[in-house]
C-alpha cells in the first residue's frame, strides 16, 4: 500500500466515523429517548448508612462489603455466575467501598488510598458502558492513577483516588449516549459525593474531578459552584456548554484528547428536542471553548490512563495541583 493509498484509506475511515457519529445523533432524534432494557438481577437494597465521616469510614466500608457479598449470593442463586463473581470480588476484605448497589447495572464508589488523611483526592467519573459487569477495567484505571499519584506526589503529600460509578451510564450504541438525560440525573449524585468528601477530608484537601467521555457531560452538569480545584475533561464529546465559563465553576477547567481518539469525529452540535438536549456542543479542546488544553498523547479513547502515557502523567499533575508542570498540546 503506497503513501497515497494510505492517506485515502485514512480519510475514508475518518469519513465513516463521522457518518457513524452523525447517524447516532440522528437516531437519538428519531428514536424514543430511553435506555435499552437490562435483565433484572436480584440484589438487596443498599446498606442504610448515615452520611460518612472520617470516623465512620471503616464501618461504611465493611457494611458495603457485606452488601456486595449478599448481592453475590443472590446473583448466584439466580444463575448469573458473571455478576455473582463481580459482586464477590467487590466483597473482598481489601476493598474500600464508600457505596455499593448491586441492583440493575449496579453502582459502586471505591476508594484507593487513605481518604480520611489525604491531602489530594482525585475523583474519576466514567463514561458509557460502565457497570458492575465491566467494573474491572474502570478499577484498573483508578489503580493506575493512584500509583501515578503516589509516585509523583511531593514528600509528605498523601493521596487518594475515588472511583465513582455513581450513575447509570449510557450504552455506547444507544440513543441515551447522545443526550444529556443521564448526566442531568447523575449531576446531583456527583454533587452529593463531593459534599461527602468535603465532610470526610476537611476543607484543606484539594479535590479534582477527572471526567472521561460521557462522564465529562456529568461533570459539566454538576460543575456550577462545585467546591473542587480542577475539572479535567478527558476524551470529551462536549459538555452541553458553549464555553468553559458557561460551566459557572471557579475550578480550573482542563481538556485533553488523544491523537487517535475517535471522539474527535463526533459532530459538535446541540439541539433541544423532545424535552432533552441532543448533542453536546462546542469541542472542549477547541480555542472557542476556552479550557486549558493539556497534552494527552497519541492514544485512543480508552488509553488515557495507560501507565507511562503522557495523558496519565498530566492528569496526575493536575490532580496534585502541580499545574505549572502540565505539558500542553
Amino acid at each position: 500500500m503506497g503513501p497515497g493509498t494510505t492517506v485515502r484509506w485514512r480519510r475514508r475511515v475518518s469519513g465513516w466515523r463521522r457518518a457513524g457519529c452523525a447517524a447516532l445523533i440522528a437516531g437519538a432524534v428519531a428514536l424514543p429517548l430511553s435506555g435499552a432494557a437490562r435483565p433484572e438481577i436480584p440484589a438487596p437494597p443498599p446498606a442504610a448508612l448515615a452520611a460518612p465521616t472520617a470516623a465512620t469510614l471503616e464501618k461504611a466500608y465493611a457494611a458495603n462489603r457485606a452488601n456486595a457479598a449478599e448481592a453475590s449470593r443472590m446473583a448466584a442463586d439466580h444463575g448469573d455466575r458473571h455478576r455473582a463473581a463481580a459482586d464477590r470480588a467487590m466483597a473482598d476484605r481489601s476493598r474500600r467501598l464508600l457505596a455499593f448497589d448491586g441492583r440493575g447495572a449496579g453502582l459502586a464508589t471505591e476508594v484507593f488510598g487513605d481518604l480520611a488523611r489525604a491531602d489530594r483526592v482525585a475523583v474519576l467519573v466514567p463514561g458509557s458502558d460502565t457497570g458492575l459487569d465491566t467494573y474491572g477495567r474502570f478499577r484498573a484505571t483508578a489503580l493506575a492513577l493512584h500509583r501515578q499519584l503516589v509516585a509523583e506526589a511531593p514528600a509528605g503529600t498523601r493521596t487518594a483516588v475515588v472511583a465513582w460509578l455513581g450513575y447509570e451510564t449510557p450504552g455506547t450504541v444507544s440513543t441515551t449516549v447522545a443526550t444529556t438525560d443521564r448526566a442531568d440525573r447523575a449531576a446531583p449524585e456527583l454533587r452529593a459525593l463531593v459534599g461527602d468528601l468535603r465532610r470526610i477530608t476537611g476543607p484543606g484537601t484539594r479535590l479534582a474531578l477527572l471526567c472521561h467521555s460521557y462522564g465529562s457531560v456529568v461533570c459539566a452538569r454538576a460543575a456550577d459552584g462545585l467546591e473542587v480545584a480542577d475539572i479535567a475533561l478527558v476524551g470529551s464529546p462536549g459538555t452541553g456548554a458553549d464555553t468553559a465559563a458557561g460551566l459557572h465553576s471557579e475550578a480550573r477547567i482542563w481538556a485533553g484528547r488523544g491523537a487517535e481518539d475517535w471522539v474527535e469525529h463526533v459532530p459538535h452540535v446541540s439541539a433541544d428536542l423532545f424535552g432533552t438536549t441532543v448533542g453536546f456542543g462546542t469541542d472542549p479542546v477547541s480555542p472557542a471553548f476556552g479550557a486549558r488544553v493539556f497534552d494527552a498523547g497519541d492514544g485512543g479513547h480508552s488509553d488515557y490512563f495507560d501507565p507511562g502515557s503522557r495523558s496519565l502523567t498530566n492528569l496526575a499533575r493536575i490532580a496534585l495541583g502541580e499545574t505549572t508542570e502540565v505539558t500542553h498540546a
